[in-house]
């Protein structure tokens, strides 16, 4: 055993290291998905995240670059069973070992990872960090510092994982049939590049733009329609993200928020959010769309919802639930001739299932 896991309550776990010999310190939450680790270590959302993921094999097909949300891993390190090192899949380009590796994250295998997962389900979400390699006699002192990390809400994430510069994306030719081609811009609070390729599929130009421009900066660009990104930490902590989303939504341009930007805009409409118990990450949780009665099994990734009371306050219809736990999963708003709607879930998918791709049809019919 070469590394060692330490929770915020003082739980030890030894096991063997993967990935760059080093340290890291994060929020340790687990993701249920059978499938989907590289869309998931590279997806923004788990900024400041240690990864835990409870299917016990990890790494059976390798890594391929094609398959990742962002340039490079975003969370701060992984938790497996088993990281399996013989790999096989004919487009895979390398292990996950050498990919932690390369991109300088520190993991940990060989634990108990369905004791670990049932702690969390019980006690909540908590902070950790894992060391490798590790020695007996420091191990006091990272319970220490593991106890004094700093909590997720304390942060702004945002600005870590949010483009530095305006990025244009054109549509697929083949998509736009001669007529005049619709304009987004997407609002990077830690965007899946997943989004913009979908919306690029419907024929419709994307300009992606710092989470820091204000709604003059946005308008600029002559939008028919915005799409506020999901992204990492507390909504509450995005007051900048907030303000421009308040002023765009005077101006009743469509407004599409998914995930972090479904927070976002609620918070901006006078709702309120709070911190789930343990989150919701994973590609199997199933979402009731009350305005037909249809379920759709749904991936997702967040550590906080809307307050389902605040939104009645707030003059929000509630348009989705989570039927694991009655959470919202999606609003509108649609008041004074202002065309809004977002969603809790991920319906572009990435990893699997496809169920709500539907969605962006219905924002695309908006602009």
């Amino acid at each position: 055993m070469t590394a060692l896991l330490i929770l915020k309550d003082g739980t030890v776990m030894k096991g063997k290291g993967i990935g760059k010999e080093g340290i890291a310190y994060g929020e340790i939450v687990f993701n249920t998905s059978m499938t989907g680790y590289e869309e998931a270590i590279t997806d923004p959302s788990y900024k400041y995240q240690i990864l835990l993921f409870t299917y016990p094999l990890i790494g059976n097909y390798g890594i391929n670059p094609e398959n990742f949300e962002s340039e490079k891993i975003q969370c701060s390190g992984i938790i497996v069973k088993e990281c399996c090192e013989n790999f096989s899949h004919p487009f895979a380009k390398k292990s996950l070992h050498s990919f932690l590796k390369e991109n300088d994250i520190t993991g940990i295998s060989n634990v108990d990872t369905r004791s670990l997962m049932r702690k969390i389900r019980n006690f909540g979400v908590m902070n950790g960090i894992i060391k490798f390699p590790y020695k007996e006699d420091e191990i006091d002192e990272l319970k220490e510092k593991a106890k004094n990390l700093q909590d997720i809400s304390q942060l702004d994430l945002i600005s870590k994982v949010t483009t530095k510069e305006v990025k244009v994306y054109k549509p697929i030719e083949n998509n736009i049939e001669n007529k005049k081609i619709k304009k987004v811009v997407l609002i990077d609070c830690g965007e899946k590049k997943s989004v913009i390729e979908k919306i690029l599929e419907k024929g419709v130009e994307v300009v992606q733009v710092p989470a820091f421009y204000d709604a003059d900066k946005i308008l600029h660009y002559k939008p028919d329609g915005i799409i506020v990104s999901n992204g990492p930490g507390d909504p509450s902590k995005a007051d900048y993200v907030i303000k421009t989303v308040r002023e765009l939504i005077k101006e009743k341009i469509p407004i599409f928020g998914i995930s972090l930007g479904h927070q976002i805009i609620a918070l901006s409409l006078g709702a309120k959010t709070y911190k789930l118990k343990f989150g919701h990450h994973g590609s199997n949780y199933p979402v009731k769309d009350l305005e037909n009665g249809r379920c759709y099994i749904t991936s997702q990734n967040h550590n906080f919802a809307v307050d389902e009371d605040s939104c009645k306050q707030a003059n929000l219809k509630i348009t989705h639930i989570n039927l694991n736990d009655n959470s919202v999963e999606g609003i509108s708003y649609n008041d004074n001739g202002s065309k809004i709607f977002s969603l809790q879930y991920y319906p572009k998918a990435h990893p699997d299932p496809y169920d709500s791709y539907y969605l962006f049809d219905k924002f695309v019919e908006l602009l």
